[in-house]
């Protein structure tokens, strides 16, 4: 878990940049963030690896506490109104039960290999009640297919990719540094720990060449985005 910590350390403009440029895209993903989350006002939330706080400059962030491994990010976040409360990794902090409304993981799970001991924990500070939200995305999905051929190949610049690629793909570095879950393994995860109530939304159903030319709307389900989002209800 380390080496994702110092992959991530130097890369945060880049991260940045890299939404900045896809701005449909992004805007795409925007609308699933802030949809899932719903109504925040007055609840007590965390997000697990905040990155950047990017998603988070875009809304109220003043109950928002994160964690965060790289220090790079984490400082813009604080920059942007998160309160990052650790500089590590989930896995090596505790967190007080039933503290959180809503803790989200935007985009982190993919840099997690044991997904069952954090999502544990984050569903016991969770509150009755509560949600655990997770977006990111799904390794079956066309992105992830993508990214993972493009760590397999070490590079997007290949013979097989040609014709195939967004102007603008998700940096190299970073998708390499991906684990990359499928939807189904983390409702599976939930289910182990006993979870009951879910809801599903989705976005970047377009094919990963075209999701740039405009937004696209939130919709139901998960079988077909680029990039999901489980709501998980304690």
């Amino acid at each position: 878990m380390e080496n994702i910590k110092q992959k991530f350390d130097g890369y945060a403009d880049q991260y940045d940049l890299w939404f900045k440029e896809n701005s449909n895209l992004f805007e795409s993903e925007l609308r699933l963030f802030k949809k899932v989350l719903g109504d925040y006002s007055g609840k007590k939330m965390l997000s697990v690896g905040c990155g950047s706080g990017l998603f988070e400059s875009f809304i109220d962030s003043s109950n928002i506490e994160g964690i965060e491994p790289s220090k790079d990010m984490g400082q813009i976040a604080e920059k942007r109104g998160v309160n990052v409360i650790c500089y590590g990794l989930i896995e090596d902090i505790d967190l007080p039960e039933n503290k959180y409304d809503i803790i989200y993981f935007n985009g982190s799970s993919s840099y997690m290999e044991d997904l069952t001991p954090v999502y544990k924990k984050s569903l016991a500070a969770i509150k009755e009640g509560g949600k655990l939200i997770l977006l990111d995305v799904p390794k079956e999905s066309a992105f992830g297919f993508m990214y993972l051929l493009g760590k397999s190949l070490g590079t997007y610049d290949h013979e097989y990719l040609k014709g195939t690629m967004p102007g603008l793909p998700y940096p190299i570095e970073l998708a390499s540094s991906g684990v990359w879950h499928s939807t189904e393994e983390k409702i599976g995860v939930l289910k182990d720990l006993g979870v009951t109530k879910f809801s599903f939304y989705q976005t970047l159903v377009k094919n990963p060449m075209y999701t740039n030319e405009e937004p696209e709307e939130v919709s139901e389900g998960y079988k077909s985005g680029g990039y999901v989002a489980i709501i998980a209800e304690k």
